[in-house]
């Protein structure tokens, strides 16, 4: 039996791969709703949902659809994972029914023990060490308006999450420069960041917003309080955190056409403000649509095995 096509982290794809995804996805949304092309009549995939989720499963669920394919929704609460089966078990019965799983977890440990065991593809939707899938979107976000990213600059001010290691594995595979300005106390695994630079990536860690924003091709941020974030008090996060909100005085600084990014769903008036998220620099409802069309490439590549972008024209 072949070794299923996982899409788990960036760091784990090779460039060449991940840039044929993002050239596939610009693609298919160059098509759009006349898309007649379904590759995917008669496969399934199983959602397993342990946090909520509004764009991650609603951009699946759509791109499964307009690729032909269906979806099965599972709650965790509504599973035998949730009642004790192990994630191992979970993995070997879905296998049996679907052609491929993507879960949207709190552990990353989860993850990885779904892909072991299962016989068919597994996506990362989501845990709390990274979110692949959305800066792949963001990536062709960025693309679509600026350019190619390699050698640009991108700013982070908030959190070191989530977002941040899947940013760092990107500038790794993208080959551009990453800023992050956070609380030393919120900084992003050192084991990550240690691996990006020895890899050539040009990453560094700053204390301050502006610093990080200044010359900056793009600056990006996500809400303060996660779910899950059980570590600190969401008042402490928040008084911790308000120095690197970005607000109009931390754009100034960047290059007067940077774009400014959010995986939303933003906390207006904390991490970002109304005149940056609604201003003419935000492409953050580009970011979510471009999910969909990410989401329908990293399918087509798990399930199909190539990325024949000229069958999807």
């Amino acid at each position: 039996m072949a070794t299923p096509r996982h899409f788990l982290d960036l760091d784990l794809v090779s460039t060449v791969t991940l840039r044929q995804l993002l050239t596939f996805a610009g693609a298919v949304k160059i098509r759009g709703e006349q898309n007649s092309w379904h590759p995917l009549v008669g496969k399934t995939l199983a959602m397993i949902f342990e946090r909520p989720s509004t764009r991650t499963r609603v951009s699946f669920e759509v791109a499964m659809y307009q690729l032909g394919g269906r979806t099965v929704v599972l709650e965790s609460e509504g599973t035998q994972l949730g009642r004790g089966e192990t994630v191992a078990d979970t993995a070997r019965v879905l296998s049996r029914y679907v052609d491929a799983i993507m879960l949207r977890t709190s552990g990353a440990e989860k993850l990885q023990e779904m892909a072991r065991h299962a016989t068919v593809p597994v996506i990362n939707g989501l845990t709390d060490v990274s979110h692949p899938c959305q800066v792949m979107a963001d990536v062709m976000t960025f693309e679509e308006r600026r350019g190619p990213i390699r050698g640009k600059t991108v700013a982070w001010s908030g959190d070191g999450n989530n977002m941040v290691v899947s940013w760092i594995h990107a500038a790794v595979q993208f080959a551009f420069a990453l800023r992050i300005a956070t609380p030393q106390s919120l900084r992003p695994p050192q084991s990550v960041v240690d691996w990006a630079k020895g890899q050539g990536a040009s990453i560094t860690l700053l204390d301050k917003a502006d610093v990080a924003a200044t010359g900056a091709d793009c600056v990006a941020t996500d809400t303060w309080v996660s779910m899950g974030d059980e570590l600190l008090p969401a008042s402490s996060r928040r008084n911790l955190l308000a120095p690197y909100q970005v607000d109009e005085r931390v754009m100034r600084f960047a290059k007067p056409d940077a774009v400014f990014m959010h995986c939303l769903p933003a906390h207006r008036g904390e991490e970002v403000t109304d005149e940056v998220i609604d201003g003419p620099s935000s492409v953050v409802w580009d970011e979510a649509e471009n999910r969909l069309h990410v989401q329908k490439a990293i399918l087509h590549w798990c399930l199909m095995g190539k990325l024949d972008v000229a069958g999807s024209g």
